[in-house]
């Protein structure tokens, strides 16, 4: 991925191979000045005539130090504006990847992961690929040309000094190695921790309602509390063998710098290596120290980018159960006809929601589905869009296979009032014109005025520019399903689908809903979950669902006289909604005559 800006990585690898260059070159022109004022006579320090040497000369030597530092400073500024901007770029793309694939993947890989675990990888998992990409990328190979140059130059200068000073660095390495591996799973549970912590939070967020409802907040408090002490356990584990493996790395150098100083001494009294050399020697062993503490630094980065790198593939490389096939078609505006051929649906593969599921919808048709919870009424709506795959059977529109069209073109066709009401943070004019990117303000009135919330929304001081709380906090339960609605009804499906779509609004409201909504369905394919009499009456056909397989269908009048489920569901939960609504009308009728 880094490759793909292969002219920065590039200029990233030259500046660093600049910089390194430069930098040994300074102790060499350090120790070429001091060979040139003093030598060592007899184990005695002689000073050399400076009229040998020349004060031009020593003048020239001090500004080609000079140079050589500046410019061994603008090879370092190279480098990191490169790899500063590199791992920008690639962390853009990595998190755009993994967005689009959030997008994109069905709803069966929802149900399996934490919306938490999911917000660390996107946020967390990716900085740490950043980081590495900034640190271990380019530094890495940068430690390893250093390492290599100075214990190439080390030799040349002094070789029995030289293999003294590096006689613990196959310990070091052997426990860089160590380090490494036992850093890599550390790091992989504390990510896996991390995306624990923010799921609880969001849970939290997200239900705060129900905390303050149950007085719950002191159990929350301890519950995440309990996660960050563990999570913060988990960051001292790892901090600590960073620390200590450090330490190690910084008692090897000083260690060695002593033992250097020692025998590189007794080397210069003997007349084997010159004071210059001796400098030499020691500014290189100095250089030395970088490499090996950025080791540290380096193995960190790469254990913690192999552990996030891990955990976001694992989500780049998941496979959507839904998947739009090579040779998908483009799905134009359909007449509406939707038919469920044997349809067998699970979740999993022990428990089947659906079994055998025959419905035939004709164009225009209003199709009422009823049964109680976990009968499988949810689960045929989210199988008309493709939300899930049928596990057998086929789903048809226009006697087509859905599996056949693009998802985008399918879902075009079949608008959807859900349950579950969600809304973005943006006006109310945005959340109508939600996925109708050319919608006019005409278009976004129409739908407002059909789902009854028009008259409301001009009632605010800002109208249909008034800003929705999140998730729609700042609107009833009835405002958010009637905002759905006007939001499908601006798509204008040819299939509709109603999931319960009046189940948090008023009989009022829902009888002024009902009557709106008469003119929505006509002509389209409508396919209506509800317990309410007033829709399931004009159904012209009512599926009644039992332990995920059709128990009965027909019409009102026909499930009535076969006295079966439908007659009970009737009977406890439809009669007295009838008798409610007739009280209503002799009611109203009633203020009228005294009026």
């Amino acid at each position: 991925m880094a490759w793909r800006y292969k002219v920065r990585l590039i200029l990233a690898y030259i500046a660093f191979a600049a910089a390194i260059a430069f930098a040994l070159l300074v102790p060499r022109i350090f120790g070429e000045s001091i060979d040139s004022l003093v030598i060592v006579q007899d184990g005695t320090v002689v000073p050399q005539d400076v009229a040998i040497w020349g004060m031009g000369g020593l003048l020239f030597m001090a500004a080609l130090l000079l140079g050589a530092s500046l410019m061994r400073g603008f090879s370092d500024f190279g480098r990191t504006y490169a790899t500063d901007s590199l791992s920008q770029k690639v962390a853009y793309d990595i998190r755009n990847l993994l967005y689009d694939k959030l997008q994109h993947i069905s709803f069966a890989y929802h149900d399996k992961e934490h919306t938490g675990n999911l917000m660390s990888k996107a946020t967390s998992d990716v900085e740490s690929i950043r980081r590495f990409i900034n640190l271990g990328l380019v530094r890495s190979l940068d430690v390893i040309v250093r390492l290599i140059a100075i214990v190439g130059i080390l030799m040349f200068l002094n070789w029995k000094l030289a293999l003294l000073s590096l006689i613990f660095v196959p310990f070091v390495i052997l426990r860089s190695a160590i380090v490494l591996r036992r850093l890599r799973r550390m790091w992989l549970h504390v990510q896996e921790i991390m995306g624990e912590t923010v799921t609880v939070l969001q849970e939290n967020l997200v239900g705060v309602n129900v905390v303050k409802a149950f007085a719950s907040e002191d159990y929350e408090i301890r519950k995440y509390a309990a996660k960050a002490t563990e999570l913060r356990e988990e960051y001292f584990r790892t901090e600590r063998l960073q620390g200590i493996n450090s330490a190690w790395m910084t008692f090897y150098f000083t260690f060695a710098l002593g033992v250097v100083l020692w025998f590189g001494g007794w080397e210069v009294v003997r007349g084997n290596l010159t004071a210059g050399g001796l400098a030499q020697f020691v500014l290189y062993m100095n250089q030395l120290t970088f490499p090996i503490r950025q080791s540290a630094q380096v193995i960190n980065s790469f254990s913690r980018a192999i552990s996030s790198g891990q955990r976001i593939f694992e989500v780049l490389d998941a496979s959507s159960p839904v998947s739009e096939r090579p040779d998908a078609r483009v799905l134009s505006r359909s007449e509406g006809t939707v038919k469920l051929h044997d349809v067998s649906f699970s979740y999993d593969d022990r428990i089947p929601a659906l079994r055998n599921i025959v419905i035939e919808a004709e164009q225009g048709q209003i199709t009422a589905i009823l049964g109680s919870p976990g009968s499988g009424k949810s689960t045929i709506v989210n199988l008309l869009p493709r939300f899930y795959d049928v596990t057998e059977g086929s789903i048809t529109i226009d006697g087509q296979d859905i599996r056949e069209f693009t998802l985008e073109s399918l879902r075009r066709n079949v608008g959807i009032v859900q349950q579950d009401v969600f809304l973005f943070s943006a006006t109310i004019r945005d959340n109508i014109a939600y996925g109708v990117a050319n919608a006019t303000e005409e278009d976004v009135i129409n739908a407002a005025k059909i789902a009854q919330l028009h008259d409301h929304i001009i009632s605010l001081p800002q109208g249909y520019d008034t800003w929705v709380g999140e998730r729609g906090s700042t609107l009833s339960g009835g405002q958010r399903q009637r905002l759905s609605i006007a939001r499908t009804v601006l798509i204008n499906p040819p299939v509709l689908i109603l999931d319960d779509s009046t189940s948090s609004v008023d009989v009022e409201t829902e009888r002024l809903i009902h009557r709106a909504m008469i003119d929505v369905m006509k002509g389209r394919t409508t396919f209506v979950i509800a317990h309410r009499l007033s829709t399931v009456r004009e159904a012209d056909l009512i599926v009644v669902l039992k332990d995920g397989e059709i128990a009965e269908q027909g019409t009102h009048d026909e499930l009535l006289s076969a006295n079966g489920i439908y007659r009970e569901i009737y009977d406890l939960q439809l009669r007295p909604q009838e008798e409610l609504l007739l009280d209503a009308a002799i009611s109203n009728s009633d203020s009228g005559g005294d009026n």
